[in-house]
């Protein structure tokens, strides 16, 4: 584990020096720099080449009871002097907000020292020609597969990141942070008898470039999974089964992340506000923030204002635990901060794949991904169009395209049935997949 360069270091500590100078009565700063590699391929070659390095430093200040948020990318001294200088009188001529101040540092005690495993040290042997010929893998095993003559078009590629960053506080904190991704990535657009040109797609991500899978599995996943979609069409609306992949049952279970923010809760935006320690869910929602995932996607010792990473419950056996609570809105709230937001995911795995739990549901819909649509964080409703497959039989049948599911979040949870052992490696959520019961689908 490496710490960020003793530059950022320096530029943080002037940042908040510079700050009091000019008199501030507290400060925060964040220095960063970060590297960033994007290459798209395109029907047999290079679309583009990005690459793009950048540094900047983003500071907190509380000044006479006010409060702004500023930044710049100059961070020469004599810049940042007359940057913060300016941004101080600005900050003076703002509305006061009692509620702004820094953490109280007994939130920074705490932090754990391990190695999160979130970057790698061969970063900087990535070439061009590995981004490229990886690119061009995935394009031609998509072109491989059975039935390719119906492709229209392919478009892969390879994105890479580095970003160290500092963070100090006048009242004591300090910390850094290195990290790493590496992603790949391939869509495929087919032609339908009928006209309409359905597409989809296969990526994953990794925080060590030598555990990047197949990019050629994923070409031909991106392929095979386009191709089904093929003659796609409605079936007739009824309550079924839901089999929600686990590659997209992060958007139902991301609808429930916005409304346990602090925020949300103090807006009156919250269709889980007066929830916490009720049940909203079957007794197979258990779930539980765990920040301390080796190599995970949202791993962290510390949250974007310094407090202490820390493993909690969200819900258990359907019970809500937490509330994601900053600084801020606690103290608007009267309620004792734990964290901004969440980090990773970690679900109560079931005992059964997806293929299992398919070949369980009788009759139904396997929902592969979702198509427009909203859900609504203050009421709970959500309304939102999917795709997939039926379920006859316990065996997948046709393509299905066009339909929805409409409810309410309160309601829905309450009907997860079966949860999966194959919780999605390539997002903080890390959803299994999900098996809900009685949900209503909107076709012919």
């Amino acid at each position: 584990m490496s710490k960020a360069s003793p530059e950022l270091y320096e530029v943080a500590q002037l940042a908040v020096d510079l700050a009091l100078k000019k008199g501030a009565s507290a400060a925060a700063a964040r220095a960063a720099k970060s590297r960033d590699v994007e290459v798209r391929w395109r029907d047999g070659k290079v679309e583009q080449v990005q690459e793009s390095t950048t540094r900047g430093v983003s500071l907190a200040l509380y000044v006479d009871g006010r409060y702004a948020a500023v930044s710049s990318s100059d961070l020469r001294r004599d810049a940042l002097e007359t940057f913060i200088a300016d941004s101080v009188v600005m900050t003076r001529s703002l509305a006061p907000d009692p509620h702004r101040a820094l953490p109280d540092p007994a939130l920074y005690a705490g932090r754990r020292e391990m190695d999160l495993q979130i970057e790698d040290p061969a970063y900087l042997t990535v070439s061009a020609e590995k981004r490229r010929t990886l690119s061009k893998e995935m394009e031609d095993a998509a072109r491989a597969v059975k039935g390719a003559e119906a492709i229209l078009s392919v478009s892969s590629g390879f994105n890479d990141n580095r970003t160290e960053s500092v963070r100090i506080a006048s009242n004591g904190f300090s910390g850094d942070r290195v990290e790493t991704t590496f992603f790949i990535g391939a869509e495929v657009a087919v032609k339908d008898a009928d006209g309409r040109r359905p597409s989809d797609s296969s990526f994953a991500g990794v925080r060590y470039v030598g555990e990047l899978p197949s990019a050629a599995e994923h070409g031909r996943i991106a392929a095979e999974r386009a191709l089904s979609r093929l003659g796609a069409k409605k079936v007739a609306s009824k309550s079924m089964t839901m089999v929600l992949d686990n590659r997209v049952a992060g958007r139902l279970v991301g609808a429930l992340g916005g409304p346990l923010s602090g925020q949300a809760l103090q807006q009156k935006r919250s269709f889980l506000e007066g929830k916490l320690g009720q049940a909203i869910g079957s007794k197979l929602l258990h779930v539980s923030d765990d920040p301390f995932v080796p190599k995970g996607f949202g791993s962290r010792l510390f949250d974007g204002e310094g407090l202490a990473a820390k493993q909690r419950p969200v819900f258990e056996d359907g019970v809500l635990r937490t509330y994601f609570i900053d600084t801020y809105y606690g103290r608007k709230l009267n309620m004792a901060p734990t964290t901004g937001g969440m980090s990773n995911l970690a679900w109560r795995l079931g005992e059964r794949s997806r293929e299992e739990l398919i070949g369980a549901a009788g009759e139904g819909i396997y929902v592969t991904g979702f198509l427009g649509g909203n859900s609504n964080a203050t009421t709970g409703d959500y309304s939102l169009g999917v795709q997939g497959f039926v379920i006859r039989g316990g065996a997948l049948g046709e393509p299905v395209a066009e339909m929805n599911i409409s409810g309410n979040q309160l309601e829905l949870w309450k009907h997860l049935v079966a949860v999966g052992d194959d919780p999605y490696p390539y997002s903080t959520l890390r959803t299994p997949t999900l098996v809900f019961d009685a949900i209503s689908f909107a076709g012919l």
